[in-house]
C-alpha cells in the first residue's frame, strides 16, 4: 500500500517536472510511473492473495500469486518502453525547445531521490521476505531511477549546449533501458512458476541438514526441491533398516523435518520412508 502511495506522489512530481519543460524525456520518466502505480496495485493484490491461506482447490497454498504479478509488471515496462519510443520518435521528428529546463531537473530530483530510497527499501524487503512481488517492483524503480539520472545528465547537457535533440535521444535511451529490466523481471518469474529448484548453496545446505539428523537411516536420495514464492518444498526418499518399526522411522522423519523448518522459512517437507531393498549408494551420506 505504502508502494501505491509513494508511486502516486512521485508521478505527480514528476508530471509537474514536465509540464513545467515540455520535456519528451521528462515525459517519459513520468509515464514509467504510471507503470509504478499500476505495477503496486497489482503486486498489493498478489501479496494478498498470496498470503491466503490453503484450501480445498490449492492445498499448496496460494504463493505462487506473486510471480503473475512480477509478470504482469514486466509486460508493463514493455508496453510504457514502447509509448516511450513514439514519443521520442515523434519528438526527433519534429525537434522542441525546453522550457524552465534547471526548474524542471530540479522537480525530477527530487523525485528520483523518494524513488531511490524506496526501491532500496523494496529490494531488502523482497529479498528477506522472500517475495518475487516486492523484489519486481523494487527492482524496476531501481530501473526507473537509473534512466532518471540519465535523463536529468541528458537535460542538463541539452540547456548547456542548446542540442535539442538530446531531449528525444535521451527518451528512446530510457526505453531501450526499461525494456532490459522488463526483459529480466518476466524471465525471473517464469523460472518461478517453472517450479526452479533452490540455488546451489542453500540446496547444499539442506543436504546438509538432512544428512546430520538422519541418525538410524541408511541412505537419503532423490533429494527435489521447488521455490513457490515464500515457499520452499523439499522432498527425497530415506532408506531404512527392513525391521524398523514405524514410530522408530517417524521419529527420524521428525526430527529431519524440524531442523529444516528451522532454518529455511515456510519450508514444506515431504519424506518417503522406504525399506533397505530399494538402498542405491548414490544418495547424501548419512552422519
Amino acid at each position: 500500500m505504502a508502494s501505491v502511495g509513494i508511486g502516486i506522489a512521485v508521478l505527480a512530481i514528476k508530471t509537474a517536472a514536465w509540464w513545467v519543460t515540455g520535456s519528451v524525456a521528462l515525459y517519459s520518466d513520468a509515464l514509467e510511473s504510471i507503470v509504478n502505480v499500476v505495477a503496486g496495485l497489482v503486486a498489493l493484490w498478489a501479496v494478498t492473495v498470496s498470503f491466503t491461506p490453503a484450501d480445498d482447490d490449492h492445498p499448496f497454498g496460494h504463493t505462487k500469486a506473486e510471480y503473475f504479478s512480477a509478470v504482469v509488471e514486466g509486460a508493463l515496462i514493455i508496453v510504457a518502453a514502447l509509448l516511450i519510443l513514439r514519443e521520442a520518435w515523434f519528438a526527433y521528428l519534429t525537434p522542441r525547445s525546453l522550457e524552465a529546463p534547471m526548474l524542471g531537473i530540479a522537480i525530477n530530483g527530487a523525485a528520483t531521490l523518494i524513488n531511490l530510497g524506496w526501491a532500496q527499501f523494496l529490494i531488502r524487503q523482497g529479498r528477506e521476505r522472500r517475495s518475487p512481488a516486492l523484489s519486481a517492483d523494487g527492482r524496476h524503480i531501481m530501473a526507473d531511477v537509473v534512466t532518471s539520472v540519465g535523463v536529468l545528465a541528458g537535460l542538463a547537457l541539452a540547456s548547456v549546449t542548446g542540442w535539442t535533440l538530446l531531449d528525444p535521444i535521451m527518451a528512446a535511451l530510457v526505453a531501450v533501458n526499461i525494456l532490459r529490466e522488463g526483459w529480466h523481471v518476466v524471465t525471473a518469474s517464469l523460472s518461478g512458476l517453472m517450479d526452479q529448484a533452490m540455488d546451489p548453496a542453500a540446496e547444499e545446505r539442506a543436504r546438509a541438514l538432512i544428512s546430520e539428523h538422519a541418525e538410524g537411516a541408511l541412505e537419503v536420495h532423490d533429494v527435489k526441491t521447488r521455490i513457490a514464492g515464500r515457499a520452499t518444498f523439499i522432498e527425497f526418499h530415506m532408506v531404512v533398516p527392513e525391521l524398523m518399526t514405524v514410530g522408530a522411522a517417524h521419529d527420524i522423519c521428525d526430527r529431519i523435518e524440524d531442523a529444516l523448518k528451522a532454518e529455511i522459512e515456510n519450508a514444506t517437507v515431504q519424506i518417503h520412508v522406504e525399506p533397505d531393498s530399494e538402498i542405491k549408494q548414490t544418495g547424501v551420506p548419512i552422519v
